[in-house]
């Protein structure tokens, strides 16, 4: 049986630990409150971008981009966002498991015709395990999820773009959490490039509105011209919106597994805490009968 001493360190440690989970739920939260308004006001520009996109579309034509053009698939390139640090409960490993059934899937193209880019540091330890090596120029991109911002990540956009068009792959999809709801993540696999002009949008709406625009307006230069100059900066919302989501999932998953922590802390203290109480009244009652059973003889 365990010393008072014993136990009394055990409800020290335990309420240590159970600071620490609290702070980083708390940490968690602000933070996850930060990236929400991030990807609130981007949400509304992208969905600005793709009702112009929809006008210029209207006359009925079949237009081409060099980024929408559909080539035979010998080629892939995975782009695979986690996060950098663990305690984010299955975060990690779910993010892990879709990658193994992605590249299942894109199996009869060869491990060689496989390129996986990852964006943390988790996954990329986890395609290293799979034996796929980070393709040159796409390493050490987990800073990107330190301080997700507009310039890094167009940054990134820039060089998926050029992957593409340089015609070392034929697709590039992206692999990431979706944040449903505070207690919901779901994974999403979603194709960046080649990007489907006419691709119902698939990002939810965080609010309901009419369209702004009306039918009856002048395009300028041409309608060609605009959409050439359009399509590059929804490639680049997309990059950005997944790497926010992604975000937002962790955060969540975090708050949420430091909450289990703390509650899980705050169980097991009472089960300490009682177990020291029922040892000191021991200590106590046998003490008293000592003490009794001197005093007699």
């Amino acid at each position: 049986m365990s010393s008072l001493k014993e136990i009394k360190n055990r409800i020290h440690s335990v309420q240590s630990t159970r600071k620490i989970t609290s702070a980083m739920k708390m940490v968690s939260m602000a933070k996850l409150n930060k990236t929400e308004r991030m990807i609130g006001g981007i949400h509304s520009f992208y969905h600005h971008l793709h009702d112009i996109l929809k006008v210029i579309l209207d006359d009925g034509k079949d237009y081409q981009t060099d980024f929408s053009e559909a080539r035979e698939l010998k080629r892939i390139a995975l782009v695979v966002f986690s996060s950098n640090s663990s305690l984010c409960g299955s975060f990690n490993s779910n993010i892990a498991k879709r990658l193994n059934v992605e590249i299942r899937n894109y199996a009869s193209l060869g491990h060689e015709n496989i390129l996986v880019i990852p964006i943390g540091k988790k996954i990329a330890q986890a395609s290293v395990k799979m034996g796929y090596n980070i393709p040159s120029g796409f390493e050490n991109l987990d800073f990107i999820l330190d301080k997700p911002n507009a310039k890094v990540v167009l940054d990134l956009a820039n060089q998926l773009k050029q992957l593409y068009l340089s015609g070392k792959v034929d697709k590039i999809e992206l692999i990431y959490h979706h944040a449903k709801s505070k207690s919901s993540q779901v994974l999403e696999a979603r194709t960046l490039l080649p990007l489907d002009l006419k691709e119902r949008d698939v990002i939810e709406r965080p609010v309901v509105r009419e369209r702004i625009y009306e039918d009856d307006f002048i395009i300028e230069p041409d309608r060609e011209s605009l959409l050439h100059y359009l399509v590059p900066y929804i490639i680049n919302m997309r990059l950005y919106l997944a790497l926010l989501d992604s975000s937002v999932s962790e955060h969540t998953a975090r708050m949420l597994a430091m909450q289990t922590a703390t509650d899980n802390a705050d169980e097991l203290l009472e089960e300490i805490k009682l177990q020291y109480n029922k040892l000191r009244q021991q200590a106590i009652t046998s003490e008293l009968l000592d003490i009794v059973g001197g005093t007699m003889e």
